[in-house]
């Protein structure tokens, strides 16, 4: 008989079950407002609320929005069915890619959100109107349409405005002299001058899709998902409503964070997770000291299983590229079943095991495929070479093609600079720093960050704080041995790949997330002579242009925001002492496989040092928005200016744009 049952195991020994009906619920009281509801920083706050801002801020007490209201979720739907977001923003609510500057507490300026309009492919600023309309901020530039429902534009809107912010607070606490202890999170510092300045939409909490959300976005601070509506507490992992039941009122799950310490996937299969509940403490590091129980969140699983409600998941993880833990949205998925589970500690835990909606794009999944390839294990599935630089990348860059039989671009000399056929005079001779080591933000007598406003171009982990003219680095007359100023200089730091695209010949994308701000590479190539182009240029496909104009947009933090000077705002415009031409059509790196678009991820900035009484200037790539593995990096060319053009042609020929975008020119060059 024993043999019979080779595949059974004594569950007894690890699991106490306990059907969850069994338990007694508990639930919120009828004055109780439910609990891990991200509220304003600087409250009102419900009762049983405290708030967990490391910092005090100016007098701003704001009504906090109901994230509770009362509503039937829909009914559940089997297979996922894409929502397309609306391509027109709503009614009064702010034109896409437009970043309203805070005016000051007390303004009188009553220019409204319909003051700016879009004209072609650019933004102008119309007649400000004396009638303000009624549902619109003007602390925040959002409108009262936009808050209650994002879309596509403003939510990245947000997360931009919010990420300038904490950058500039990272300047800030990285030049100050660490003295205190006290640990610093200027996350938190800009998201609470977010919530009290309403630079956030989403507001109403809502079970489904999420508006302006999409599967695959990445996070990296709770904060931000907080601002979208994606998941409003800052702490717990289960955001939840409350619904009318058929006998009472009851909360169900809207989402929930799988920390990825305490869930694990079901047979590595990255469509199945099994995640833990709440309370009781840690229940993997016998540290829980009391039973988890039924109620607030874990109450809220439960009640959304037997109702079939699908609860949207964010996958916390952690990369070898970053320090930090990213957080992915995977979709919604549904809840198959729940059960109790004795953990280490002796106390029961609450497991519930979930699946994911089918039909959905791949997210999760993603991930786990790239982890696979880097370990080799399987390989990657149209892989023409594993590294196209031959070695002289610190990192590979591997060449694949999954949707032709091309076998590879055209020959070209794989090199990491830029070959000048002329040297670029300095007007003084170079200085270099007396800082020894490093050269640490703050110090004004650094002779690099004086070239730069005083302030450190980049904050601790090497990204970049603002977009400005010019970015000075430290030369290698600097005596830094590790100096933090050379961010540019040292290769790759993510993992690349060149692909074949379906319409645009070659492009590039990462298997590494990238954060926003984040160095990614140089334009390398050769340096031309403008004045003579006309005749070498004609045909070159690979070739980047200073004097090319892009659409304008703003990526640096608004000082109103930041509580300073509103008046003091600086350029964010490249300003290059003579025009640069870059052909990479023979030399050149993983940039000349960048493709156009005209709604890009990726932005150019010029960064210049000196060496040997000389100015070396480059262009260099930074990524405007977090940006998830295996998606294009692309860029703006920009347009010929009328100065660029032969017998009124552009010099290089324009050419046709396939982008895809909302917002496509129709053709670049």
């Amino acid at each position: 008989m024993e043999g019979n049952y080779g595949c059974y195991s004594d569950k007894t020994r690890v699991l106490d079950i306990k059907p969850l009906r069994t338990l007694k619920p508990v639930f919120p009281s009828g004055n109780q407002a439910p609990p891990f509801v991200c509220a304003p920083p600087f409250g009102p706050f419900p009762s049983g609320f405290s708030p967990f801002y490391p910092f005090s801020s100016s007098q701003v007490n704001q009504q906090a929005p109901d994230l509770n209201q009362s509503q039937h979720p829909p009914q559940h739907q089997p297979q996922y069915t894409p929502q397309h977001q609306p391509q027109n923003p709503p009614q009064n609510a702010p034109k896409p890619s437009v970043v309203t500057p805070l005016k000051s507490f007390g303004s009188t300026d009553n220019t409204s959100n319909d003051d700016v309009e879009p004209e072609g492919s650019t933004l102008k600023r119309k007649t400000p109107k004396k009638r303000r309309p009624e549902n619109a901020n003007f602390e925040s530039g959002i409108s009262v349409a936009g808050k209650e429902n994002g879309y596509r534009e403003l939510v990245m809107d947000v997360l931009m405005r919010f990420d300038a912010l904490r950058r500039r607070f990272a300047q800030l606490e990285d030049a100050k002299e660490a003295s205190s202890g006290i640990i610093k999170r200027p996350d938190l510092k800009a998201g609470s001058n977010c919530m009290s300045s309403g630079v956030r939409t989403n507001t109403k909490k809502r079970h489904g899709i999420v508006p302006g959300v999409e599967i695959g976005d990445i996070y990296f601070f709770r904060f931000e998902m907080c601002l979208v509506g994606l998941h409003s507490p800052s702490m717990a992992g289960i955001d939840y409503l409350v619904v009318k039941g058929e006998a009472e009122e009851e909360p169900i799950a809207t989402s929930i964070v799988s920390s990825g310490l305490y869930d694990n996937n079901d047979g590595d299969n990255p469509d199945v997770l099994i995640y833990t509940g709440q309370g009781g403490g840690n229940a993997e590091k016998d540290k829980q000291s009391s039973d988890q129980k039924l109620e607030r969140g874990n109450l809220a699983l439960e009640k959304s299983m037997k109702r079939n409600s699908a609860v949207r998941v964010i996958r916390g993880l952690r990369e070898n590229s970053h320090s930090v833990k990213i957080y992915v949205y995977d979709g919604l998925y549904d809840i198959k079943e729940s059960w109790v589970e004795k953990g280490k500690s002796g106390h029961n835990t609450f497991k519930y095991k979930l699946v994911r909606v089918p039909g959905q794009p791949p997210a999760f999944a993603t991930w786990t495929a790239i982890k696979k390839w880097k370990a080799g294990l399987p390989s990657r599935q149209g892989l023409i070479l594993p590294d196209i630089t031959a070695g002289v990348e610190s990192i590979a860059v591997s060449l694949v093609n999954e949707v032709d039989a091309d076998n590879g671009p055209a020959y070209f000399t794989y090199s990491t600079t830029v070959k000048y056929s002329e040297s670029f005079r300095l007007t003084q001779p170079s200085i270099g720093c007396d800082c020894g080591n490093t050269c640490k933000p703050g110090n004004l007598n650094c002779h690099c960050i004086k070239k730069n406003g005083g302030d450190f171009p980049y904050i601790g982990n090497g990204v970049l704080v603002s977009r400005k003219p010019m970015i000075y680095e430290c030369s290698p007359s600097c005596p830094c041995s590790t100096c933090k100023s050379k961010v540019t200089q040292i290769g790759l730091k993510v993992r690349l790949e060149i692909f074949k695209t379906a319409n645009r010949g070659w492009g590039l994308r990462s298997w590494d997330p990238i954060r926003a701000g984040s160095f990614i590479c140089i334009y390398a190539g050769e340096a031309k002579d403008k004045s003579k182009v006309q005749q070498t240029m004609a045909n070159d496909d690979y070739t980047f242009d200073t004097t090319r104009v892009s659409t304008p947009f703003k990526w640096n933090y608004e000082p109103g925001l930041a509580e300073e000077d509103a008046s003091v705002e600086m350029s964010e415009e490249p300003d290059l002492p003579l025009p640069l031409i870059i052909s990479a059509k023979n030399v050149g790196n993983v940039a000349r496989f960048m493709n156009h678009t005209c709604s890009p991820n990726v932005f150019w900035q010029p960064v210049t040092y000196e060496s040997n009484s000389q100015l070396v200037l480059h262009v260099a790539f930074f990524a405007i928005s977090h940006i998830p593995p295996m998606t294009e990096l692309t860029y703006d060319y920009g347009v010929s200016r009328p100065s660029g053009t032969q017998n009124g042609n552009p010099l290089y020929g324009k050419k046709k744009c396939f982008c895809g975008s909302q917002y496509c020119r129709g053709s670049f060059g």
